[in-house]
Protein backbone atom coordinates (compact mmCIF):
# COMPACT_ATOMS: atom_id res chain seq x y z
CA UNK A 1 0.00 0.00 0.00
CA UNK A 2 1.35 3.44 -0.85
CA UNK A 3 1.48 6.64 1.27
CA UNK A 4 -2.00 7.91 0.43
CA UNK A 5 -3.61 4.62 1.43
CA UNK A 6 -4.38 3.54 -2.10
CA UNK A 7 -3.25 0.43 -3.87
CA UNK A 8 -3.66 -0.46 -7.50
CA UNK A 9 -4.58 -4.00 -8.55
CA UNK A 10 -1.80 -3.89 -11.13
CA UNK A 11 0.86 -3.92 -8.41
CA UNK A 12 -0.73 -7.00 -6.81
CA UNK A 13 -1.46 -8.70 -10.15
CA UNK A 14 -4.87 -10.17 -9.28
CA UNK A 15 -8.49 -9.54 -8.32
CA UNK A 16 -10.73 -11.56 -5.98
CA UNK A 17 -14.10 -12.45 -7.53
CA UNK A 18 -16.48 -12.63 -4.56
CA UNK A 19 -19.23 -14.20 -6.67
CA UNK A 20 -21.69 -16.08 -4.44
CA UNK A 21 -19.43 -16.27 -1.36
CA UNK A 22 -22.23 -14.65 0.70
CA UNK A 23 -23.97 -18.03 0.40
CA UNK A 24 -21.14 -20.56 1.01
CA UNK A 25 -23.63 -23.36 1.74
CA UNK A 26 -25.15 -22.88 -1.74
CA UNK A 27 -21.90 -22.78 -3.73
CA UNK A 28 -21.92 -26.53 -4.42
CA UNK A 29 -25.54 -26.30 -5.63
CA UNK A 30 -24.59 -23.34 -7.88
CA UNK A 31 -21.61 -25.37 -9.18
CA UNK A 32 -23.83 -28.31 -10.21
CA UNK A 33 -26.50 -26.06 -11.76
CA UNK A 34 -23.99 -23.92 -13.72
CA UNK A 35 -22.12 -27.03 -14.92
CA UNK A 36 -25.39 -28.58 -16.19
CA UNK A 37 -26.31 -25.40 -18.05
CA UNK A 38 -22.78 -25.10 -19.49
CA UNK A 39 -22.97 -28.67 -20.85
CA UNK A 40 -26.37 -27.80 -22.38
CA UNK A 41 -24.83 -24.70 -23.99
CA UNK A 42 -21.96 -26.73 -25.46
CA UNK A 43 -24.11 -29.59 -26.77
CA UNK A 44 -27.03 -27.49 -28.03
CA UNK A 45 -24.99 -24.87 -29.85
CA UNK A 46 -22.52 -27.37 -31.31
CA UNK A 47 -25.51 -29.38 -32.54
CA UNK A 48 -26.86 -26.32 -34.43
CA UNK A 49 -23.42 -25.46 -35.85
CA UNK A 50 -22.72 -29.00 -37.09
CA UNK A 51 -26.24 -29.52 -38.47
CA UNK A 52 -26.25 -26.15 -40.29
CA UNK A 53 -22.87 -26.96 -41.82
CA UNK A 54 -23.67 -30.54 -42.90
CA UNK A 55 -27.20 -30.11 -44.28
CA UNK A 56 -27.39 -28.14 -47.53
CA UNK A 57 -31.11 -27.41 -46.96
CA UNK A 58 -30.05 -25.23 -44.01
CA UNK A 59 -27.65 -23.11 -46.08
CA UNK A 60 -30.05 -20.16 -45.89
CA UNK A 61 -29.70 -16.66 -44.38
CA UNK A 62 -31.78 -17.63 -41.34
CA UNK A 63 -29.51 -20.56 -40.43
CA UNK A 64 -26.38 -18.60 -41.33
CA UNK A 65 -27.30 -16.02 -38.68
CA UNK A 66 -28.44 -18.74 -36.28
CA UNK A 67 -25.02 -20.40 -36.68
CA UNK A 68 -23.40 -17.05 -35.86
CA UNK A 69 -25.59 -16.82 -32.74
CA UNK A 70 -24.66 -20.36 -31.68
CA UNK A 71 -20.94 -19.72 -32.18
CA UNK A 72 -21.27 -16.43 -30.29
CA UNK A 73 -23.07 -18.13 -27.35
CA UNK A 74 -20.36 -20.80 -27.21
CA UNK A 75 -17.62 -18.15 -27.04
CA UNK A 76 -19.56 -15.96 -24.63
CA UNK A 77 -20.21 -18.68 -22.07
CA UNK A 78 -16.67 -20.08 -22.37
CA UNK A 79 -15.20 -16.62 -21.66
CA UNK A 80 -16.27 -16.79 -18.00
CA UNK A 81 -18.09 -20.04 -17.01
CA UNK A 82 -14.91 -22.18 -16.57
CA UNK A 83 -13.53 -19.49 -14.20
CA UNK A 84 -16.90 -19.37 -12.37
CA UNK A 85 -16.87 -23.16 -11.91
CA UNK A 86 -13.33 -23.03 -10.47
CA UNK A 87 -14.39 -20.25 -8.06
CA UNK A 88 -17.50 -22.15 -6.95
CA UNK A 89 -15.59 -25.39 -6.41
CA UNK A 90 -12.66 -24.19 -4.30
CA UNK A 91 -11.71 -21.54 -1.75
CA UNK A 92 -9.49 -19.67 -4.24
CA UNK A 93 -11.52 -17.04 -6.08
CA UNK A 94 -8.72 -15.05 -7.67
CA UNK A 95 -8.27 -13.98 -11.27
CA UNK A 96 -5.12 -12.38 -12.64
CA UNK A 97 -5.18 -8.73 -13.65
CA UNK A 98 -4.55 -9.71 -17.30
CA UNK A 99 -7.21 -12.43 -17.05
CA UNK A 100 -9.71 -9.87 -15.75
CA UNK A 101 -8.97 -7.49 -18.66
CA UNK A 102 -9.38 -10.32 -21.20
CA UNK A 103 -12.60 -11.54 -19.55
CA UNK A 104 -14.10 -8.04 -19.44
CA UNK A 105 -13.17 -7.38 -23.07
CA UNK A 106 -14.62 -10.60 -24.48
CA UNK A 107 -17.81 -10.76 -22.39
CA UNK A 108 -18.68 -7.16 -23.26
CA UNK A 109 -17.72 -7.60 -26.94
CA UNK A 110 -19.77 -10.77 -27.37
CA UNK A 111 -22.75 -9.40 -25.42
CA UNK A 112 -22.83 -6.28 -27.63
CA UNK A 113 -22.45 -8.40 -30.77
CA UNK A 114 -25.47 -10.48 -29.71
CA UNK A 115 -27.65 -7.35 -29.38
CA UNK A 116 -26.83 -6.29 -32.94
CA UNK A 117 -27.07 -9.84 -34.32
CA UNK A 118 -30.57 -10.32 -32.89
CA UNK A 119 -31.64 -7.12 -34.69
CA UNK A 120 -30.17 -8.44 -37.97
CA UNK A 121 -32.02 -11.75 -37.47
CA UNK A 122 -35.29 -9.86 -37.02
CA UNK A 123 -34.65 -8.00 -40.31
CA UNK A 124 -34.10 -11.38 -42.00
CA UNK A 125 -37.50 -12.58 -40.68
CA UNK A 126 -39.10 -9.29 -41.84
CA UNK A 127 -37.69 -9.78 -45.37
CA UNK A 128 -38.84 -13.43 -45.45
CA UNK A 129 -42.42 -12.68 -44.35
CA UNK A 130 -43.10 -9.17 -45.73
CA UNK A 131 -40.96 -9.22 -48.90
CA UNK A 132 -40.97 -12.89 -49.97
CA UNK A 133 -40.61 -12.14 -53.71
CA UNK A 134 -37.53 -9.97 -53.13
CA UNK A 135 -36.08 -12.12 -50.31
CA UNK A 136 -33.24 -13.69 -52.32
CA UNK A 137 -32.18 -10.23 -53.55
CA UNK A 138 -32.50 -8.53 -50.16
CA UNK A 139 -30.67 -11.30 -48.28
CA UNK A 140 -27.98 -12.06 -50.84
CA UNK A 141 -25.14 -14.21 -49.36
CA UNK A 142 -22.61 -11.36 -49.77
CA UNK A 143 -24.92 -8.96 -47.93
CA UNK A 144 -25.51 -11.52 -45.17
CA UNK A 145 -21.75 -11.89 -44.67
CA UNK A 146 -21.36 -8.10 -44.55
CA UNK A 147 -24.10 -7.86 -41.90
CA UNK A 148 -22.43 -10.58 -39.82
CA UNK A 149 -19.04 -8.83 -40.03
CA UNK A 150 -20.69 -5.52 -39.02
CA UNK A 151 -22.24 -7.23 -35.95
CA UNK A 152 -18.90 -8.64 -34.77
CA UNK A 153 -16.94 -5.44 -35.52
CA UNK A 154 -19.41 -3.20 -33.65
CA UNK A 155 -19.26 -5.46 -30.60
CA UNK A 156 -15.48 -5.63 -30.41
CA UNK A 157 -15.04 -1.90 -31.09
CA UNK A 158 -17.52 -0.93 -28.36
CA UNK A 159 -15.81 -3.29 -25.92
CA UNK A 160 -12.35 -1.84 -26.68
CA UNK A 161 -13.66 1.63 -25.75
CA UNK A 162 -15.11 0.48 -22.40
CA UNK A 163 -12.18 -1.75 -21.49
CA UNK A 164 -9.73 1.15 -21.96
CA UNK A 165 -11.95 3.57 -20.02
CA UNK A 166 -12.48 1.09 -17.17
CA UNK A 167 -8.84 0.10 -16.66
CA UNK A 168 -7.60 3.71 -16.87
CA UNK A 169 -9.55 4.46 -13.68
CA UNK A 170 -7.33 4.20 -10.55
CA UNK A 171 -8.56 1.53 -8.15
CA UNK A 172 -8.66 1.70 -4.35
CA UNK A 173 -6.99 -0.56 -1.80
CA UNK A 174 -9.11 -3.71 -1.82
CA UNK A 175 -9.19 -5.85 -4.94
CA UNK A 176 -12.49 -7.61 -4.22
CA UNK A 177 -14.84 -7.53 -7.22
CA UNK A 178 -18.38 -8.12 -5.92
CA UNK A 179 -19.43 -10.21 -8.90
CA UNK A 180 -18.78 -13.65 -10.43
CA UNK A 181 -16.97 -12.23 -13.48
CA UNK A 182 -15.16 -9.02 -14.42
CA UNK A 183 -17.72 -6.55 -15.73
CA UNK A 184 -17.74 -2.77 -16.02
CA UNK A 185 -20.22 -1.72 -13.25
CA UNK A 186 -18.59 -4.03 -10.67
CA UNK A 187 -15.06 -2.78 -11.47
CA UNK A 188 -16.13 0.89 -11.36
CA UNK A 189 -17.21 0.33 -7.75
CA UNK A 190 -13.52 -0.24 -6.84
CA UNK A 191 -12.50 3.20 -8.09
CA UNK A 192 -11.00 5.92 -5.88
CA UNK A 193 -12.15 8.72 -8.18
CA UNK A 194 -15.40 10.08 -9.56
CA UNK A 195 -16.64 7.60 -12.21
CA UNK A 196 -19.65 9.57 -13.44
CA UNK A 197 -18.02 10.06 -16.87
CA UNK A 198 -17.54 6.27 -17.16
CA UNK A 199 -21.11 5.62 -16.03
CA UNK A 200 -22.46 8.14 -18.54
CA UNK A 201 -20.39 6.59 -21.36
CA UNK A 202 -21.66 3.13 -20.38
CA UNK A 203 -25.30 4.32 -20.35
CA UNK A 204 -24.97 6.12 -23.71
CA UNK A 205 -23.33 3.19 -25.52
CA UNK A 206 -25.68 0.70 -23.82
CA UNK A 207 -28.61 2.78 -25.04
CA UNK A 208 -27.18 2.68 -28.58
CA UNK A 209 -26.45 -1.06 -28.58
CA UNK A 210 -29.49 -2.18 -26.55
CA UNK A 211 -32.31 0.26 -27.25
CA UNK A 212 -31.70 0.85 -30.99
CA UNK A 213 -31.55 -2.91 -31.82
CA UNK A 214 -34.63 -3.42 -29.63
CA UNK A 215 -36.53 -0.66 -31.49
CA UNK A 216 -35.52 -2.21 -34.85
CA UNK A 217 -36.63 -5.66 -33.65
CA UNK A 218 -40.02 -4.36 -32.45
CA UNK A 219 -40.48 -2.44 -35.73
CA UNK A 220 -39.72 -5.59 -37.75
CA UNK A 221 -42.18 -7.65 -35.73
CA UNK A 222 -44.82 -4.91 -35.95
CA UNK A 223 -44.60 -5.16 -39.76
CA UNK A 224 -44.60 -8.99 -39.56
CA UNK A 225 -47.71 -8.93 -37.33
CA UNK A 226 -49.56 -6.78 -39.90
CA UNK A 227 -48.49 -9.14 -42.71
CA UNK A 228 -49.61 -12.18 -40.68
CA UNK A 229 -53.05 -10.68 -40.08
CA UNK A 230 -53.52 -10.44 -43.85
CA UNK A 231 -52.49 -14.07 -44.44
CA UNK A 232 -55.15 -16.56 -45.52
CA UNK A 233 -53.05 -19.74 -45.33
CA UNK A 234 -53.08 -21.63 -42.01
CA UNK A 235 -49.82 -23.40 -42.92
CA UNK A 236 -48.17 -20.04 -43.63
CA UNK A 237 -49.36 -18.68 -40.28
CA UNK A 238 -47.97 -21.68 -38.42
CA UNK A 239 -44.59 -21.37 -40.13
CA UNK A 240 -44.36 -17.63 -39.37
CA UNK A 241 -45.30 -18.13 -35.72
CA UNK A 242 -42.83 -21.03 -35.48
CA UNK A 243 -39.76 -19.09 -36.62
CA UNK A 244 -40.72 -15.59 -35.45
CA UNK A 245 -42.08 -16.75 -32.09
CA UNK A 246 -38.79 -18.50 -31.36
CA UNK A 247 -36.80 -15.38 -32.21
CA UNK A 248 -39.04 -13.13 -30.09
CA UNK A 249 -38.62 -15.46 -27.11
CA UNK A 250 -34.82 -15.35 -27.46
CA UNK A 251 -34.95 -11.54 -27.74
CA UNK A 252 -37.04 -11.26 -24.56
CA UNK A 253 -34.76 -13.59 -22.57
CA UNK A 254 -31.67 -11.60 -23.59
CA UNK A 255 -32.78 -7.95 -23.70
CA UNK A 256 -34.94 -7.67 -20.56
CA UNK A 257 -32.18 -8.79 -18.10
CA UNK A 258 -29.52 -6.82 -20.05
CA UNK A 259 -31.56 -3.61 -19.72
CA UNK A 260 -31.95 -4.19 -15.97
CA UNK A 261 -28.15 -4.32 -15.63
CA UNK A 262 -26.77 -1.77 -18.09
CA UNK A 263 -29.43 0.93 -18.46
CA UNK A 264 -29.04 2.24 -14.92
CA UNK A 265 -25.97 3.59 -13.10
CA UNK A 266 -23.88 1.01 -11.16
CA UNK A 267 -24.85 2.68 -7.86
CA UNK A 268 -28.54 2.07 -8.66
CA UNK A 269 -28.27 -1.72 -8.63
CA UNK A 270 -28.59 -4.06 -5.68
CA UNK A 271 -25.44 -6.17 -6.09
CA UNK A 272 -27.02 -9.48 -5.08
CA UNK A 273 -30.01 -8.87 -7.36
CA UNK A 274 -27.62 -7.87 -10.18
CA UNK A 275 -25.65 -11.12 -9.82
CA UNK A 276 -28.75 -13.29 -10.21
CA UNK A 277 -30.01 -11.26 -13.19
CA UNK A 278 -26.54 -11.57 -14.78
CA UNK A 279 -26.46 -15.32 -14.02
CA UNK A 280 -29.75 -15.70 -15.87
CA UNK A 281 -28.81 -13.94 -19.10
CA UNK A 282 -25.21 -15.20 -19.19
CA UNK A 283 -25.82 -18.86 -18.27
CA UNK A 284 -29.51 -19.75 -18.67
CA UNK A 285 -30.35 -17.82 -21.87
CA UNK A 286 -27.51 -19.28 -24.05
CA UNK A 287 -28.58 -22.79 -22.99
CA UNK A 288 -32.22 -22.16 -23.93
CA UNK A 289 -31.53 -20.63 -27.37
CA UNK A 290 -30.84 -23.99 -29.13
CA UNK A 291 -33.93 -25.56 -27.53
CA UNK A 292 -36.17 -22.64 -28.51
CA UNK A 293 -34.94 -22.66 -32.11
CA UNK A 294 -34.98 -26.43 -32.67
CA UNK A 295 -37.80 -28.07 -30.68
CA UNK A 296 -40.69 -26.88 -32.87
CA UNK A 297 -38.67 -26.33 -36.04
CA UNK A 298 -39.60 -28.55 -38.99
CA UNK A 299 -36.48 -27.63 -40.98
CA UNK A 300 -34.23 -28.83 -38.15
CA UNK A 301 -36.23 -32.03 -37.61
CA UNK A 302 -36.04 -32.71 -41.36
CA UNK A 303 -32.28 -32.07 -41.35
CA UNK A 304 -31.80 -34.52 -38.46
CA UNK A 305 -33.79 -37.20 -40.30
CA UNK A 306 -31.74 -36.69 -43.49
CA UNK A 307 -28.50 -36.79 -41.52
CA UNK A 308 -29.50 -40.06 -39.86
CA UNK A 309 -30.37 -41.56 -43.25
Amino acid sequence: MNDDGKMNATSEGYFVLLGFSNWPHLELVFFVVVLMFYLMILMGNLFILILSYLDSHLHTPMYFFLSNLSFLDLCYSTSFIPQLLVDLWGPEKTISYAGCIIQLYFTLALGTTECVLLAVMSYDRYAAVCRPLHYTVLMHPCFCHLLAVACWLSGFTNSALHSLFTFWVPLCGHRQVDHFFCEVPALLRLSCVDTRANELTLMVTSSIFVLIPLILILSSYGAIALAVLRMQSTTGLQKVFGTCGAHLMVVSLFFIPAMCIYLQPPSGNSQDQGKFIALFYTVVTPSLNPLIYTLRNRDVRGAVKRLMG
